[in-house]
Parts: C-alpha cells; sequence; structure tokens
C-alpha cells in the first residue's frame, strides 16, 4: 500500500538541496522521466525506489518525517494533539480495534505514541514497517492517564496475565474499575526491558518501590491507547510516512544506547533502593 507523498517529497528535497530533477535521478539510479512521472502522482514508485530515494534524502540530513511532524503539530488545532503509530507494514483499510491483542499492555486497543522517535523505535527492526501522524480531537471524550507507579505496574502485569492468581483479588478488582466507561487511556509506554523489570516485581525478587524506580530509569514516554469506537472515530490519519533503511538503523542505533543507559540506571535503582517498599505477596496477601 504505497500512499506515501512521495511526489511533495520529491519538490521538498529538490528545494532544500537546490538540485534539479536529472541530478536527483542520477543520485538515485532512475531516469529524469521516472522522476517527473513521480512528480505528477502518474506512477508508483517501487519499494526498492522509495528506499532509494528516502534514503538518499536522509543521507543528505533531510529529516522528512519529523519536518511533517514539526508542520503538523503547528497546524493542530485547539483540544487536539498529533500522535504516531508504528506499524510493522501498513493500516490496512479502517482504524480497528479488534485487530489487536487481548495481551497487550492494556488488552485490546489501538496504540499511539507521543514521540515519533519512539514509535519508529518500535518497528524499526520489520522490514516493511512504516509510521503514520495522526491528529486526535480530545473534545466530550473521557480518559485516565497513568504515571510510574505501583497501580500501573499491576495493570500492566495483569493484561500480560502474569497475576492470573489474583485476578479476583481486590486491589485488582478496584483498578479494572477505574478503566471502565472511559473512551481512552494516557499511559506510560512499555517495551520488552520494563516488562522484565515487572516480571521481576511478580516473581517476588524486587519491591514495589524498586520495580518503580527500575522503570522510571527507562521511562519511554507516554502512550494513548484507544479503547472505544467513539474515541477511535475522533482519530484521524494525517500522513503515511515511508521509514527508509537508513532512518531505521539511526532509530535502532539510538535505542541500542537509550537500552545500554537505561539498564545502568536499572542496575543503580535496584541497589539505591534495595529493601524499600513492598514484595508482591504482601501487597496481595
Amino acid at each position: 500500500m504505497k500512499d506515501f507523498t512521495l511526489c511533495t517529497d520529491i519538490e521538498t528535497v529538490i528545494e532544500l538541496l537546490n538540485i534539479s530533477a536529472k541530478e536527483l535521478a542520477d543520485s538515485i539510479g532512475v531516469t529524469p522521466t521516472t522522476i517527473s512521472r513521480w512528480r505528477k502522482d502518474e506512477e508508483q514508485a517501487s519499494t526498492t525506489n522509495l528506499n532509494a530515494f528516502y534514503n538518499f534524502a536522509f543521507r543528505k540530513g533531510i529529516r522528512l518525517n519529523k519536518i511533517k511532524e514539526q508542520l503538523f503539530k503547528e497546524d493542530c488545532g485547539s483540544g487536539a494533539v498529533i500522535l504516531f503509530h508504528g506499524a510493522k507494514t501498513y493500516i490496512d483499510g479502517r482504524i480497528s480495534i479488534e485487530k489487536s491483542k487481548s495481551t497487550n499492555d492494556f488488552g485490546r486497543g489501538f496504540y499511539c505514541g507521543e514521540s515519533l522517535e519512539q514509535s519508529a523505535m518500535f518497528v524499526a527492526n520489520y522490514p516493511e514497517s512504516s509510521l503514520y501522524i495522526l491528529e486526535f480531537d480530545r473534545t466530550d471524550l473521557s480518559y485516565t492517564q497513568l504515571k510510574v507507579d505501583r497501580d500501573w505496574m499491576l495493570l500492566i502485569a495483569y493484561f500480560r496475565n502474569k497475576l492470573s492468581d489474583y485476578a479476583r483479588h481486590p486491589i485488582i478488582l478496584d483498578l479494572l474499575s477505574k478503566l471502565r466507561g472511559i473512551d481512552y487511556i494516557i499511559a506510560p509506554i512499555a517495551d520488552n526491558r520494563m516488562f522484565e523489570i515487572i516480571d521481576s516485581f511478580i516473581d517476588g525478587e524486587i519491591t514495589d518501590v524498586q520495580c518503580q524506580h527500575c522503570l522510571s530509569a527507562t521511562n519511554l514516554g507516554n502512550q494513548y491507547v484507544f479503547v472505544n469506537d467513539k474515541a477511535l472515530s475522533q482519530l484521524k490519519i494525517l500522513r503515511h510516512c515511508y521509514l527508509a533503511s537508513d532512518e531505521k538503523e539511526y532509530y535502532l542505533s539510538y535505542k541500542r544506547e537509550e537500552s545500554r543507559v537505561g539498564n545502568d540506571k536499572v542496575k543503580v535503582a535496584r541497589r539505591q533502593y534495595r529493601g524499600q517498599g513492598e514484595y508482591i505477596e504482601d501487597i496481595l496477601k
């Protein structure tokens, strides 16, 4: 599904680099006629040619996706917010909750991030991944916002099927009751490193205080979780962005460095807060 705005992106690159269509064609290995057809939106580019063009722009220092992000944020209306969704391939048809897994952070829902970089990082390992920029109108919708604390940790563990023995515990039931009837959730993003830390808490290896500070050390920003069609009806796709191989490697390199620093912070937090807080068996006894 090649619905990327290639024709507009070509005009941007030609203008910013002050080059001719022929110079662009020579740089990415196509003919000037092909460039002309792309500019007029008369011909779809192959995946190979898309990657060649967007890699060329990225290597020249043109961050097309960041430019789009900034422009959309400038035009964003009052009461709305710009969000991002990383897709392993692309969104096929309308945005739907039914296609999501029940074992996601907060169960079934459509998940978006506040950060372009973080959303792209989550899918940069997939060969056909892409990125969506969306606008969300928050008017007349109900929501709950969570932070990195015990409640968030327990909810993530519950939806990830780590607390099946405590599914009917009053604390868990109370937390779940706070999610009923809302249209969307704003909560910290969790990744595989965070799941490992939460598992250590659920397995009784660390306390809730240790877990909280370890998780704070690996903070990835917030995500929006749309849990019903009412919320989805106020979510609009603004742009489908191509992620070139060089851009993906840039995000993966950043992720590796962020992970290294985060792991060091986690080790320090585990030691610094050792003995503080409660273990899971004390909380859910």
